[in-house]
């Protein structure tokens, strides 16, 4: 009953109609109560955390301006954290480049793609961001936190247990969800 009271409050309190995606947080306001618009990779834990169905239209909707928002459209590509991320960004990223690429941020969106996939073809579209990884990692195999945008260096900690972590995590999710998926083609 608590989770449910949850799920309805989220749609009730940080669903931006306006833009048609969730928003990160609300806070109390002159005018009464207003939405962070600010997109932040964070959303994704809606359905990593399996608070909403991938496939549920809002939270849907919210995965895709991820996707389209946070991805970056520089040379080496991978999800920032959020929109106008300062954090290790050179002086010289564009303002068409959210934020630095997350190893963490990246393998969000494969998880997602990952809970969407409803056959073996769609799950292969989580694909591209292990592809990253592995593209980002140091020789070593070591991830790091996150990389710079445009010459895809590691940046920040390196080796990051977390980045590691989350690649194991979302890869057994991977292997999980195709044994899945496998089985439900193998029958019809």
């Amino acid at each position: 009953a608590a989770a449910e009271q949850m799920k309805d409050g989220l749609a009730r309190h940080l669903y931006h109609e306006g833009l048609q995606r969730y928003a990160r947080s609300g806070y109390r306001s002159a005018d009464g109560y207003d939405l962070d618009d600010v997109l932040d990779v964070s959303l994704l834990g809606l359905t990593t955390l399996g608070v909403l169905p991938a496939r549920d239209p809002r939270n849907s909707a919210t995965i895709d301006a991820i996707s389209r928002h946070l991805w970056l459209a520089a040379p080496g590509g991978g999800c920032a954290r959020y929109e106008h991320d300062g954090y290790q960004r050179r002086s010289d990223l564009g303002n068409d480049i959210p934020g630095n690429p997350w190893f963490i941020s990246t393998l969000w969106l494969a998880e997602c793609a990952i809970e969407r996939a409803r056959d073996l073809s769609e799950l292969h579209e989580a694909e591209p961001y292990f592809a990253w990884c592995t593209r980002h990692a140091l020789p070593s195999g070591v991830l790091a936190e996150q990389v710079d945008a445009l010459d895809g260096s590691p940046l920040s900690v390196a080796p990051l247990t977390w980045s590691h972590s989350s690649l194991v995590w979302t890869a057994l999710r991977y292997a999980e969800r195709f044994d899945v998926l496998r089985a439900v083609s193998t029958r019809t």
